[in-house]
């Protein structure tokens, strides 16, 4: 569940950062591509610290 909120996030912070710098659309994809591919990492390392403290 922390790696979809994560993935999200980033999707949705990507397409604002190039929106912000006026990007295309092919600007915008390659924006949420990425920050949802890091927010994906961040999720899964939240997960795994979750799970091992539990």
């Amino acid at each position: 569940m922390i790696v979809v909120a994560t993935l999200l996030i980033g999707i949705v912070w990507g397409i604002r950062k190039a929106s912000r710098r006026g990007g295309n659309r092919l600007d915008k994809l390659q924006h949420a591509t990425a920050a949802g591919i890091a927010g994906t990492l961040v999720g899964l390392v939240l997960t795994i610290f979750v799970e091992r403290m539990l």
